[in-house]
């Protein structure tokens, strides 16, 4: 059964006999609750893939949720986010509610949801709240607000709850209610931690990869060959996005194009009218889901008849519960040419479940999914790039140039790895590949459902091209003093485990990076090859584990990062290094950082760094001024300032911070860039090169303040403007990572490049040892340290200024 179908049937379940009425909070329940919270979905370690709620009905009538909603709040927040209900609950039966889904590799998605939002949950402490309105809640305490059914708070640190707060959960466990729910209005009492078990409404509770196995058995026939089609392909396929005979029984007749037989394929075969008919808008492929018909033997080139229900799935039309698959010969199908890219009033659709050949060479613009799902995204012209980094992008014309290369599994972590010939260097994003020809399809690229694209199934072998090789060291950049910008990606030596004890000095501090001391050993050697060869002389680091403060409140120790420096002493040469300390790292699990070679420069004054409402994501810039050992250069300073702006990801961003095109917070983003400028003026900060990781692209608003200041851009300066980026996300580059300056420092720069080592590499080779199911392909060089690409610049402090800068 498809999920669409599945869906249908479950709306037609709730419409029997559904009523209204719930108690009210602060009695014993005597009709739905919250059953199970899991909010670690997707992170390192987690079980599933999606954070979820899970609705229970302990009455004996069904009760409506039309109307309802489920809502969420941070532990001591007061912004709640909303996600809608819909349909009935009938007693005794649960309903699952999915949430955002996490990035790290898992090999769990949820069974199919009952209902879908977006909201991203704590996996330790927050609170839930079941409301008979979709109106969000107000405050912190809500527990007897007007409309509200049920309420949990979980983990210690939850400032409102029933009773008790219910005891924290983990990126491995929920909080649930016993197998036979009850409702005593404790949570402590009331809700245990252990191993999530998400449950929909059809009681399903396996993982939600694919569609569930649908249970129709084949009806032999005398002479099944003899039985005809009722429509061709075409018919089923029809001119618009989804079949126009939905829910319609029919009998098609084609000619197998591509089969999938392995235990985590798609569970099914594409087949292709070998006479089409005349119509240009009609496709004449589809795919059949046949799971009940695996042991057919069927290859490429066999003539089948198929009866079927018509159906969409991910987007792309499709038969499901299959009554017959009959072989009645062969036949031979041509591949379409589809050439890139397609006409502006063309569309892809025409061509879904077609065998196609795209000819010339593509190039990879993304290979971030190909580890977990085996996908690359491919187009034509070139890599793609996010419209706010540059002038001239045009998201339609490039959605109508790219394609997914998709190994068309419903599994995930594929063995072997897909596309490549076993030994071969993984393509990195630029590389070039061409040979393309396979079955056009519509799915879901990565991991959100939502995100659909034109997918092709490769039916043969493709050539890779090393277009955009790897080099061993940045490029040369000059100068006397070197400055590099590097965002570590989650350097800790606090250990991100299952149940690893929150450190005393912060007990709601959650570790980030590295599982085990091997992980922890395997990204410091990474980390170390790194700054190994940028060889600068100041480092501004991002994401590196916050400094602890002492026992004695006398200062912070900031363990990862002297860590880190003896480890890349030990690597270059004892005293290479010295870190500056942080004087307000600010209570996030992250901050920025700096180390510096004292043999080259020497710091002038101590560092600073500003306490200010605009950094309330408690990641404030960390300042330092620094000479030249020579004594020629010496009466030539210059302020380095480290920086780690507040990310785009949304959770509770609304009004100005949502996302209105250039992802969320970017208010708050500009408000941070102006408090930089104000800390530069009132601090004195003389020669100042503001650098990190700014999390706005180069022509977004932070980026224009920073220029209406008179600030200029190293990198647009300096780099090309095809290699000017450090990060890949939602398959497009740009620059995420900055370094700005005035016209007079800039006069004195010799040189700066982007050194692309980690955001165009595939995953697979970074310190990671869950889910290396293809074999390990770790090794301890610099490619894959991060996810973002270091920045280097030459400062000439001692040579002629440079006018034409």
């Amino acid at each position: 059964m498809t999920r669409r179908a599945k869906a249908a049937l479950v709306a037609a379940t709730l419409a029997a006999g559904a009523i209204t009425g719930a108690a009210p909070a602060g009695a014993v329940s005597t009709n739905v609750v919250i059953a199970e919270v899991y909010g670690g979905g997707g992170n390192s370690g987690a079980t599933w893939s999606n954070d979820f709620i899970e609705l229970y009905n302990l009455g004996s009538d069904p009760v409506s949720l039309s109307g309802w909603s489920v809502q969420y709040a941070s532990a001591a927040g007061t912004t709640w986010q909303v996600t809608p209900l819909s349909g009935s609950l009938p007693p005794g039966r649960r309903l699952l509610v999915q949430e955002a889904a996490g990035t790290t590799v898992t090999d769990k998605p949820l069974p199919p949801a009952d209902a879908t939002g977006t909201i991203p949950m704590s996996a330790t402490a927050g609170k839930v709240a079941l409301v008979s309105s979709t109106t969000a809640l107000v405050g912190s305490d809500v527990v007897t607000a007007p409309g509200v059914i049920d309420f949990i708070g979980y983990g210690t640190s939850a400032n409102a709850f029933e009773g008790a707060p219910a005891p924290a959960p983990s990126n491995s466990n929920s909080i649930s209610r016993a197998a036979t729910p009850v409702d005593t209005d404790n949570n402590a009492a009331d809700l245990a931690a252990g191993a999530p078990t998400p449950t929909n409404l059809a009681g399903q509770t396996g993982p939600g990869g694919g569609e569930p196995t649908p249970t129709p058995t084949p009806t032999p026939t005398t002479n099944p060959c003899d039985t005809a089609p009722t429509h061709q392909i075409a018919d089923v396929q029809g001119a618009a996005a989804a079949t126009p005979l939905s829910g319609q029984q029919v009998r098609v007749e084609g000619v197998v194009t591509r089969t999938f037989t392995s235990a985590t394929a798609r569970s099914g075969f594409f087949v292709q009218d070998d006479t089409p008919d005349a119509d240009p808008a009609t496709s004449d492929g589809l795919f059949v889901f046949a799971p009940n018909f695996a042991s057919t033997a069927l290859s490429v080139g066999t003539r089948v008849k198929v009866s079927g229900t018509a159906t969409e799935f991910g987007g792309a039309t499709q038969l499901s519960t299959v009554t017959a698959v009959d072989a009645c010969g062969t036949g031979t199908i041509a591949a379409a040419t589809l050439t890139l890219p397609i006409a502006a009033a063309d569309t892809f659709e025409r061509l879904e479940g077609v065998l196609v050949t795209v000819p010339g060479k593509l190039t990879i613009s993304e290979n971030y999914w190909h580890a977990r799902y085996g996908q690359l995204l491919a187009a034509t012209g070139g890599r793609l790039y996010i419209p706010t980094d540059r002038p001239g992008v045009d998201p339609a014309a490039d959605l109508r140039r790219s394609v997914v290369i998709d190994d068309g599994s419903s599994g995930q972590n594929p063995n072997p790895m897909p596309h490549y010939p076993a030994g071969d260097q993984l393509a990195r994003s630029g590389d070039g590949v061409s040979g393309l020809t396979g079955v056009l399809n519509q799915g879901a690229y990565g991991s959100t459902s939502t995100n659909v694209k034109y997918l092709v199934h490769p039916t043969g072998s493709l050539t890779f091209t090393r277009d955009n090789a790897r080099t061993t060291a940045p490029a040369k950049v000059g100068g006397d003093v070197r400055i590099a910008s590097f965002n570590t990606l989650n350097w800790f030596t606090t250990l991100n485990a299952a149940g690893y004890p929150n450190p005393p000095y912060n007990p709601d501090f959650t570790p980030r990076g590295a599982n085990t001391l091997t992980e922890r050993d395997r990204q410091l050697a990474k980390e170390v090859a790194t700054l190994k060869a940028l060889n600068a002389d100041v480092v501004s680091l991002m994401e590196v584990e916050n400094p602890r403060p002492d026992l004695a409140g006398t200062g912070f120790q900031p363990a990862a990062l002297e860590a880190l420096v003896d480890a890349l002493n030990t690597a270059v040469g004892a005293g290479t290094y010295k870190l500056i300390t942080h004087p307000g790292p600010g209570t996030d699990a992250i901050a920025v950082a700096m180390i510096y070679k004292p043999a080259v420069v020497k710091p002038v004054g101590s560092p600073k760094t500003i306490s200010d409402p605009r950094f309330f994501n408690a990641r404030p810039p960390l300042a330092q001024t620094f000479r030249s050992t020579k004594l020629l250069l010496s009466l030539r300073p210059f302020t380095v300032i480290a920086n780690h702006f507040k990310s785009k990801s949304c959770g509770d961003a609304s009004g100005d911070n949502a996302d209105l095109g250039q992802g969320c917070w970017n208010a708050q983003r500009v408000l941070q860039a102006q408090a930089i400028l104000e800390m530069i003026k009132k601090q004195k900060l003389v020669n100042p090169l503001i650098v990190g990781d700014l999390n706005a692209y180069s022509e977004e608003d932070p980026i224009q303040t920073f220029a209406s200041a008179g600030l200029r851009s190293v990198s647009k300066q300096f780099v090309p403007l095809a290699g000017r980026y450090s990060y890949v996300f939602g398959g497009a580059s740009g620059e995420l990572d900055h370094i700005l300056t005035t016209k007079q420092v800039m006069r004195r720069i010799a040189g700066a490049t982007i050194w692309h080592v980690n955001a165009d590499e595939d995953v697979y080779y970074d310190y990671n040892t869950e889910f290396r199911t293809a074999g390990d392909l770790y090794s301890p060089g610099p490619y894959r340290a991060s996810d973002h690409d270091p920045l280097l610049l030459g400062l000439d402090l001692f040579g002629l200024v440079r006018d034409k800068h």
